[in-house]
C-alpha cells in the first residue's frame, strides 16, 4: 500500500524588518509599500512619491516605533510567528505523526514566501495547505498572499495539490478563542464601560469595489458581542492605522477613543481581532498611542486584550483549519 502523500501547511503572516534601523525599514517599506495590492497608484506616479518623499522620512519614524516593541529575540510579530509555527507542527504531529509539515513565510520581508516553499518541497511534500493568518479576508492581505504564492510557484516543475484557506472570520472555535480571552482579562479587571473591538483599516474604495474585508469584519465583531452577550451600548467596532489622505474605513479608532470619555465612557477594553499575532500595531499603536489619546481626554481605566498569539485554543483552531 502506497503511503499518503505528505502535506505541508504553509502559514503566511504579513512581515517585518529585519532590525529596526532606518536601513532596514526602508528596504521592508520599499517592498510593502510597491504591492498594488496595498497601494494602487498608477506606478510611474506612485514611484516618485515612494521615493522621492515616504522613503526620505517615514523610515526613521518607525524605526523609532520598532525600537520600542523589539526585544533580544527580534520582532514581536516574528517571534509568534515562530511561536505559533513550532506549536502547530507539535499539535498536528500528535495528531498525525509525520504527515504534516509547517513552514512559515512572510510576505514582506523574511523569512520569504519563496523561502518557505523551497522549504517544504525539500521535505517532499506533495500537497499543500495555505493559511494566511488573517481571520478577514482582504484584498491587501489575503489576496497579495495568494499573489507570492503564485509568483513563488512559478519556477516549479511541479505545482502540488493546494487549498487555499481565503478565512475563518466566523468560525466557532475564532469566535470562541476570542470570547474566552476577552474574559479572562474581565477576570483580571473589571469589566469595562465598553469594549471596542479595533480592525485595521482600509481604504473605503476598496469595500466599493467587492473587498469582503469591511463585511467580515462587522461579522466578527458582531459574533463576539453576542458570544460574551454585551448589549449595543457594551460594544462598538472601530478601524486603525489608517494611511494617505484618502478615506478609509469608519468609525476611526483614535477619534474614537478621544470622544469616548466626552461621552460618560471613563473604562474601555480594546481588543484587535484582525491580528493573529501582536505585532508594532497592537503592542505600538494600539497599547501605547491610543491608551494616551484616551486617558488625556479623561479616560482612567484602558486595557488592550492581547492576540490570540500561540495560545493553545489558537492553535487548536489553526489545526482544525487544516484538517477541514
Amino acid at each position: 500500500m502506497s503511503q499518503p502523500k505528505k502535506i505541508g501547511v504553509l502559514l503566511i503572516n504579513l512581515g517585518t524588518p529585519d532590525a529596526p534601523t532606518p536601513a532596514a525599514l526602508r528596504r521592508y517599506l520599499a517592498e510593502f509599500l510597491w504591492d498594488k495590492r496595498v497601494v494602487d497608484l498608477p506606478r510611474p506616479l506612485w514611484w516618485l512619491i515612494l521615493h522621492g518623499i515616504i522613503l526620505r522620512t517615514r523610515p526613521a519614524r518607525s524605526a523609532r516605533a520598532y525600537q520600542g516593541v523589539w526585544s533580544e529575540a527580534g520582532s514581536p510579530l516574528l517571534v509568534i510567528a515562530r511561536q505559533q509555527q513550532q506549536g502547530l507542527q507539535a499539535l498536528l504531529d500528535g495528531q498525525s505523526p509525520g504527515r504534516f509539515q509547517v513552514a512559515l513565510g512572510m510576505r514582506y520581508g523574511n523569512p520569504s514566501v519563496a523561502h518557505a516553499v523551497e522549504e517544504l518541497r525539500d521535505q517532499g511534500v506533495g500537497e499543500l495547505v495555505v493559511l494566511p493568518l488573517y481571520p478577514q479576508n482582504s484584498c491587501s492581505t489575503t489576496g497579495s498572499s495568494f499573489d507570492a504564492l503564485a509568483a513563488a510557484l512559478q519556477c516549479h516543475r511541479f505545482v502540488p495539490p493546494q487549498r487555499f484557506i481565503a478565512d475563518y472570520h466566523d468560525h466557532p472555535r475564532y469566535i470562541q478563542a476570542l470570547a474566552d480571552s476577552v474574559r479572562a482579562a474581565w477576570q483580571q479587571h473589571a469589566q469595562p464601560d465598553k469594549l471596542v473591538i479595533s480592525f485595521h483599516g482600509t481604504p473605503v474604495r476598496f469595500r466599493d469595489e467587492g473587498d469582503l474585508y469591511y463585511a467580515q469584519c462587522q461579522t466578527t465583531a458582531r459574533l463576539l458581542a453576542a458570544a460574551l452577550g454585551l448589549t449595543s451600548e457594551q460594544w462598538l467596532l472601530s478601524f486603525q492605522s489608517r494611511f494617505g489622505r484618502e478615506e478609509w474605513l469608519q468609525p476611526y479608532t483614535d477619534v474614537t477613543l478621544r470622544a469616548l470619555p466626552l461621552q460618560g465612557v471613563k473604562a474601555v477594553d480594546v481588543i484587535c481581532p484582525g491580528f493573529s499575532a501582536d505585532c508594532l500595531e497592537t503592542l505600538e499603536e494600539i497599547s501605547v498611542e491610543n491608551r494616551d489619546y484616551f486617558k488625556t481626554a479623561g479616560g482612567r481605566e484602558y486595557h488592550y486584550i492581547a492576540a490570540l498569539n500561540d495560545s493553545p485554543a489558537h492553535l487548536a483552531l489553526l489545526a482544525a483549519l487544516v484538517g477541514d
